[in-house]
């Protein structure tokens, strides 16, 4: 059967995106909490900016590792909104530990969370954690998961918007080797794909044990970003990156393209959790757009994954997940994901 183009998985414009940005200060509430991991850098910089110029008065953690990088991204953001609070946690976040160390201190300063808002990762495939994972799958995968489940107590508090929003390769999702889950050795594109079904899998989990919680999982597309500095010398690699140069002004998504079209996954209506409570959906829909299509299938499921222009991932993805929900891959994945946390950390959350 043909896949019919709807209001629901079309891409949008990034005007259509800033247009309901401009709207979050009327439809959502001062005082937003959000959790930016990654935010000195790239999309989640660009993001923490026009999240600053448009939400009232919010209170926003900033997550990374150079408190330089950090601090002229927080006199911008104070200087966007003199009424917001902006700080900087510096934490190495490739560790699951000091992960559960930051999320402590969250939890000691907040009541609830609105926006976990998660960016951080690296292409060194050829390195390992101090805790013994590899580098570049660890922090995709774990290091946010355990955010995300070090956190959801705090998100199902919020009155309002309750929602996490993952960078990543939405609308690649692929095949995945069960006896190989964090792909090494693997190509490129492999590797990719691999990763985002990874990704998504395991925010439909999140979302099965936090229904009232929506997760956006997206592919920002080529951003200026610090992603490739843990990547090691190699004539393949060093080809790719030229190349990668060159074709820059022809392929490269714009800082504030990239940072409107992530405040609007963050804080748009056309991400609701699947089972959504009053006022926290986000800013409404104008007519000119739909809840959106979900990972599985269904409009307004909770777990959406999107491509760079924001529409939903196409049928064969969808065939893709599904299949991993029938035949236990899914399961196999978070079991492979949480018998990590038990290793490294001693319990599948932080106490």
């Amino acid at each position: 059967m043909a896949f019919l183009q709807t209001k629901s998985n079309t891409r949008f414009t990034v005007s259509q995106a800033t247009a309901s940005n401009e709207r979050i200060a009327a439809a959502l509430p001062e005082g937003l909490v959000a959790v930016f991991v990654g935010g000195t850098s790239g999309v989640g910089e660009y993001t923490v900016k026009a999240f600053a110029k448009y939400a009232p008065s919010p209170r926003v953690y900033i997550i990374g590792r150079s408190q330089e990088a950090a601090d002229p991204i927080i006199q911008e953001c104070q200087q966007l909104n003199s009424g917001g609070q902006f700080e900087f946690i510096q934490a190495d976040v490739s560790l699951l530990n000091t992960i559960d160390d930051v999320c402590r201190q969250i939890r000691s300063r907040e009541t609830a969370i609105n926006i976990p808002f998660q960016s951080q990762g690296t292409m060194g495939f050829d390195k390992k954690t101090a805790e013994g994972l590899p580098l570049a799958f660890g922090i995709a995968t774990h290091g946010r998961m355990r955010f995300i489940l070090n956190l959801l107590p705090l998100l199902q508090k919020a009155k309002s918007l309750r929602r996490v929003v993952n960078v990543g390769a939405a609308s690649y999702e692929g095949a995945i080797d069960v006896d190989n889950v964090p792909g090494l050795g693997f190509p490129l594109t492999k590797w990719r794909n691999q990763l985002a079904s990874v990704q998504t899998l395991l925010l439909e989990e999140a979302a099965r044990r936090a229904p009232d919680v929506a997760f956006v999982l997206t592919c920002p597309g080529v951003v200026k970003s610090g992603i490739m500095r843990d990547i090691a010398p190699s004539l393949g690699m060093s080809i790719m990156l030229a190349v990668t140069k060159l074709m820059a002004p022809l392929i490269e998504t714009s800082p504030d393209e990239c940072a409107e079209r992530h405040v609007f996954f963050a804080t748009s209506a056309r991400y609701p959790a699947s089972q959504n409570g009053p006022g926290a959906a986000g800013v409404a829909l104008d007519g000119s757009m739909a809840v959106a299509r979900g990972s599985d299938g269904r409009d307004g499921s909770g777990v959406y994954t999107t491509d760079q222009k924001g529409a939903s991932s196409s049928p064969k993805v969808e065939s893709v997940l599904a299949k991993f929900r029938k035949d236990g891959t899914a399961g196999k994945v978070w079991d492979f994901v949480v018998a990590d946390f038990v290793r490294i950390t001693g319990a599948e959350v932080a106490p």
